[in-house]
Order: structure tokens, then C-alpha cells, then sequence
């Protein structure tokens, strides 16, 4: 059976800009993930008669209702007693939450003991499943009532997310009776726009599984997701849809339930026990801080120069003052000598390096916004990519780096470097 949700995200403080409600959006993703649909999210402040009416309108039209914060001990936190107003529900003091909440406090050793108001978040709706929090002290919980199931999460983050993926995420899957399984497919070197036009006709035919594109910065998620009665029927089920895709995609999908592009390419470096170091002037580092977010990667990155200046590049990369002064910085040829600079400054397998111009406004030689030359050298060969990034200086960056991670990948699979849309 297929579900409906409505998010309902409850704080002044939301609607007043003040935080970023990145609850809705990982909650969005998470229901999309396990197959639940997701119509509206509203944001309500913290006030009773406007939450009451945003309950109204979210039970008509959905039937699941998932509500963030409002759990607290203050006096502006009353999303449980408005809701349990809504459903007709009385709210009762649970014994096993008031422990919980007196045994945090007394853990964390506070001087001044336990506000009695705290005990505020031990009561809750009758009859409900209470969702235990091992992530701070306002337990959320889910009840039944009116043919919803009405779901109460706390508001921050760090509390929010971990419940829903250790407490709702199983009771959501448990009402469908079936296995919800998706597959992500991460494309790099053609846009949304070309992707969704090559797709269309299949997206729109496709039942189970359903297909849907998702436009990241600099590259597009294909993600796949079947309904099954078992992970393995489900898996069956995508299996031929994803060959499907690479067939039509080729290697501009580079890889499958994978993070990012970098992780890719540093999971190959370490299979085939390469180094990797950079040189960067547009991206300012952002190469090497993408590639170090990474866990266990000193093996094999050797380090990065952020040579942003021409007299850097020369000093640090050996770049020659004649080709800086015959090309200019934003060139392949300087590029390249970057790159043939990296390895021998960094002693490095791999090297990569970039120079553009990330805005906002063109260099002194005229160079247009988004221009952006991208190198790789290795033992015996090098090879540049020209790029034309748009304009937005972190959108160059991020994509100039993403070019980059796309050379490397490319060369140690053995793949064409030059970007060629199938």
C-alpha cells in the first residue's frame, strides 16, 4: 500500500530565517527513499490555533503526518498537546520517559538539579508508541487516530534525524508490507536538462521500477526504486533498468550508490596503490579539501599547492616566467605545466591542477567568467580539458574540481578524457 505524508515543521524560529530547516529536506529524502509520498511540508509557528489548522488541512489530504519540534519544556512547545487536541487524545505522564529524562540530567552531573518543567516532555498522547530519545531528553511518538498515523519528532537536528532513521524508518516499512529498494546512479558530463530530455519517454513509461533525476551542483542523480516483496526481487527488478541506463549513458555514469565523484576516483587510486597530489589556483584548495574529507586517504594524496599568483606558480610549480608572459595564467599550456609541476614538487604518481577564471569579472586578458583549464599529468603523458562553467564563482570552483576528479577517474579506468555525450 502506498502512503501520503505531510511534514509538519513547528518554530518561530524557522519562519523567521533564523535556522535552516534541513530537518524537512533530509526527512523529504528519507520518505522518498522508502517510498512514501510526500505532497506538502508546511512550517507553522509556535502557536496553537495555527497549528491546529495546519493538522486540519494535513489530515484531509494525507495520511501519514510527521511533525518536527515543539517537544521542549518550554511554554511555546506545544505541538504534542495541539495534536493530541486534534485527534481527540488525552495526554498521560509515562513512567519509563520520566526516568529517562531524571536519570539524563543526574548523568550530566547539573548543579541546579532538574527544572520540573522538563517532566512536561514525560507526557504524551495515550495509547501511543512512544520513540525512545538516546539523543537528547524529549521523546518523540507515533499514534494512530482518525486514519493517520501521526508521527511527533524533536526539532533539532541532531536529535531529529538519528530518530527517524533508528525509530520511523522501520515502522514506515512495516506498513507497507513490501521491500522499497533504490539504486542511485550519479551522472557527470551531460545537465539535467539533456538528461531528463534523453530519458523522458523511459522515465514516463517506468512503473516499478519508477526513475526519477535529481540535479546536483556540477552533476545529476539517477535514482532507481522498485517495490518488491523481498531485497532480492527488488533488486531483480532494477537490474535490467539499470543496464538500461548505462547502455543510453555510457561512462558519463560514474558510479552506483557511491557519495561523490572524489570517492570514486581515491577508491581507484587505492586499488591500484597510486599517489595523487594538485595544484590549484581557480578552486583555492578545494581539490585537496574534498579529496582529505575523505577517511584513509593519506596513503595515497601526497599534498596540494594553492598557487593563486603567477609568481607562485613559478616559484612553487615551476611554471616558466616565458609561458606565463607568452600565454597568460588562464591557458593549457600553463595548466599542463602545472599539472608536470605538482608531480615533480609533490613526487606523486597522478597530478592534477587548475586555472580559470571563476568571476566575478573576466582577467586582464579578456578570459570570460566559467573559463576554466583543467589538467592531469601522469609518467609519460598529460593531457588538458577546456571548460566553459557558466558564471558564480562557487559554481566554478565546485565544478572546475568535479572536472578534475573526472580526468583522474577516467585515466585509471582506461576511459576516453575528453568528455563525449554518447
Amino acid at each position: 500500500m502506498t502512503h501520503t505524508a505531510e511534514i509538519l515543521c513547528v518554530g518561530t524560529e524557522l519562519l523567521l530565517g533564523e535556522i535552516l530547516n534541513t530537518n524537512a529536506q533530509f526527512l523529504c529524502q528519507q520518505l522518498s527513499a522508502l517510498g512514501v509520498n510526500v505532497y506538502y511540508q508546511t512550517v507553522v509557528g509556535d502557536n496553537p490555533g495555527r497549528l491546529a489548522r495546519a493538522v486540519e488541512l494535513a489530515r484531509a489530504r494525507a495520511d501519514v503526518i510527521i511533525t518536527t519540534g515543539g517537544l521542549g519544556p518550554t511554554c511555546d512547545d506545544l505541538t504534542k498537546q495541539t495534536l493530541a487536541r486534534c485527534f481527540g487524545k488525552k495526554l498521560v505522564r509515562d513512567a519509563q520517559s520520566e526516568r529517562r529524562i531524571r536519570d539524563y540530567f543526574a548523568s550530566r552531573l547539573h548543579s541546579g538539579g532538574m527544572p520540573e518543567n522538563n517532566l512536561q516532555q514525560a507526557m504524551l498522547p495515550e495509547d501511543c508508541v512512544i520513540l525512545q530519545n538516546d539523543w537528547g531528553t524529549a521523546p518523540g511518538c507515533i499514534f494512530q487516530a482518525q486514519g493517520c498515523h501521526v508521527i511527533m519528532l524533536p526539532g533539532p537536528p541532531r536529535e531529529c534525524c538519528p530518530m527517524f532513521l533508528e525509530r520511523v524508518a522501520p515502522y514506515l516499512r512495516a506498513l507497507s508490507g513490501q521491500t522499497i529498494l533504490s539504486r542511485s546512479l550519479r551522472v557527470f558530463g551531460m545537465g539535467e536538462s539533456a538528461v531528463e530530455e534523453r530519458l523522458r519517454r523511459r522515465m514516463n513509461a517506468m512503473e516499478n521500477p519508477t526513475l526519477a533525476p535529481y540535479a546536483k551542483t556540477g552533476e545529476v542523480e539517477l535514482r532507481l526504486t522498485a517495490r518488491a516483496e523481498s531485497p532480492a526481487a527488488a533488486r531483480a527488478l532494477i537490474a535490467p533498468a539499470e543496464e538500461e541506463l548505462r547502455a543510453l549513458l555510457g561512462d558519463l555514469i560514474y558510479g552506483a550508490d557511491v557519495d561523490s565523484i572524489e570517492q570514486v576516483a581515491v577508491a581507484l587510486l587505492q586499488d591500484r596503490g597510486l599517489t595523487l597530489g594538485c595544484a590549484e589556483s581557480c578552486t583555492g584548495g578545494l581539490i585537496a579539501k574534498r579529496v582529505t574529507d575523505l577517511p584513509g586517504v593519506s596513503s595515497v594524496f601526497k599534498g596540494g599547492l594553492v598557487t593563486y599568483c603567477d609568481q607562485a606558480k613559478e616559484s612553487l610549480l615551476a611554471v616558466p616566467r616565458a609561458l606565463l608572459d607568452r600565454h597568460g595564467a588562464v591557458s593549457r599550456e600553463v595548466a599542463l605545466a602545472m599539472a608536470q609541476g605538482a608531480r615533480t614538487a609533490l613526487g606523486c604518481d597522478l597530478a592534477v591542477a587548475t586555472t580559470g577564471v571563476a568571476g566575478p569579472d573576466s582577467d586582464d586578458r579578456g578570459n570570460p567568467v566559467g573559463l576554466v583549464y583543467v589538467a592531469l599529468a601522469w609518467d609519460g603523458g598529460s593531457f588538458c580539458r577546456q571548460t566553459q562553467l557558466g558564471l558564480g564563482r562557487d559554481r566554478v570552483r565546485v565544478c572546475a574540481a568535479h572536472h578534475a576528479f573526472d580526468l583522474l577517474r577516467r585515466h585509471l579506468q582506461g576511459l576516453p578524457l575528453e568528455l563525449r555525450p554518447t
